[in-house]
């Protein structure tokens, strides 16, 4: 009887609030049905990783092989040269390029000229709105072995030209100081709209105690960011193994393969190009579980040390 009474209450109370609300739920439909059309119901086509995929009997109506797949990753030669692959280029990028956006808004947030302030966003910012494929272009011809201007100025000095595409153990070094340049400027508008809430209280005290600009910015700034500065790196950790494939496949060529190789083109290889659909399934989705497993380690260990974290 208790239970009855409280589910009509619940009852009541969800009709009050969507007669009251009703604007509210509807503006609320569309990214929910997008979600669930687009994000959720593609997952269920991950039983695909436990099938032998036949074209005519579809992915429902393949026949089931277990880990089967999973297994022949496992086996796979190749296996190993991937994840490292993965983990260098993105362990890379994570600690090369995660502290360059927190420095420059820093910076920026230093800056008493508002007229220099607003060219230096500007420089920094533009690179973000380059595509993909344009800005390998310009990697390659900035880079190219006989025209590029990297090799122009080395034979001004006096130096050999160099092959930077073709060297593999550049590749990384290219790919990450290329990303960082074009997405540093976007990344720190976060930080820039974070020190932007900071309350001014705490400067004026700052000033009265005689704090210079380095201590204001240790005790004031970095302090103020600190929680933004969790859940970025969060984020971040939690796609270490999921970094981007348009601009590495991009960048490959026979000669840098066995540096620049990882889970993601692999998947495209096999996957799209073998029209292996079961054995790419199976990679993509360990590759998924393993973006899972860090994103929760790293956000249980966030909360428990600073206190603030994804949920």
């Amino acid at each position: 009887m208790l239970n009855g009474g409280v589910k009509r209450r619940v009852s009541e109370e969800a009709r009050r609030s969507l007669r009251k609300h009703w604007q509210l739920y509807l503006i609320v439909i569309p990214p929910v049905l997008f979600f669930l059309i687009f994000k959720y119901y593609p997952m269920l086509n991950a039983v695909l990783a436990f099938k032998d995929y036949n074209v005519i009997k579809g992915i429902w109506g393949s026949p089931w092989v277990g880990f089967k797949n999973f297994q022949l990753f496992f086996d796979n030669p190749m296996f190993w040269p991937l994840v490292k692959n993965t983990i260098y280029v993105s362990g890379y990028l994570l600690l090369a390029g995660f502290p360059v956006p927190i420095l420059l808004a820093l910076m920026l947030n230093e800056v008493g000229s508002g007229r220099f302030k607003r060219l230096v966003q500007l420089v920094t910012f533009a690179p973000y709105f380059i595509s993909t494929v344009v800005m390998v272009s310009i990697i390659m011809l900035f880079l190219a072995p006989r025209l590029g201007f990297a090799n122009v100025a080395l034979n001004f000095f006096g130096l050999d030209s160099i092959n930077f595409l073709g060297e593999g153990r550049m590749f990384r070094s290219i790919y990450v100081w290329s990303d960082i340049w074009q997405t540093a400027g976007y990344s720190a508008v976060i930080y820039l709209a974070a020190l932007a809430g900071i309350d001014p209280t705490l400067y004026e005290a700052a000033k009265v105690d005689g704090a210079s600009r380095f201590q204001k910015i240790v005790h004031v700034d970095i302090p103020g960011l600190l929680p933004t500065i969790t859940i970025i790196l969060i984020l971040n950790v939690g796609s270490v193994m999921a970094i981007g494939f348009e601009k590495i496949y991009l960048l490959q060529n026979p000669l840098n393969m066995v540096h620049s190789e990882i889970i993601a083109t692999y998947v495209y290889r096999i996957g799209l190009l073998n029209a292996n659909y079961s054995f790419a399934t199976a990679v993509g989705l360990f590759n998924s579980l393993i973006n899972l497993v860090l994103l929760v380690t790293v956000n249980g260990l966030a909360k428990r040390l600073t206190k603030s974290s994804i949920w």
